[in-house]
């Protein structure tokens, strides 16, 4: 038990950083380095509103 107990913690690893193809970390784009000024879209290029949404309203009905 005194090999657990006395056993050094691993510093802070922040496993979310993004990693490129050749295992050098791939810096996120922040608003000072972007070609536009405001946020950037995680999702790409999104426009909005769109044009089409594939949603259709749950409708039940109820036993009584």
């Amino acid at each position: 038990m005194s090999e657990t107990s006395n056993a050094k913690k691993p510093g802070y690893v922040d496993n979310g950083w993004p990693q490129a193809n050749d295992g050098h970390a791939a810096h996120a784009v922040n608003e000072l380095a972007a070609p536009v000024v405001g946020a950037m879209s995680p999702f790409g290029e999104v426009e909005f509103p769109q044009a089409h949404i594939p949603y259709v309203h749950p409708s039940t009905k109820i036993n009584r």
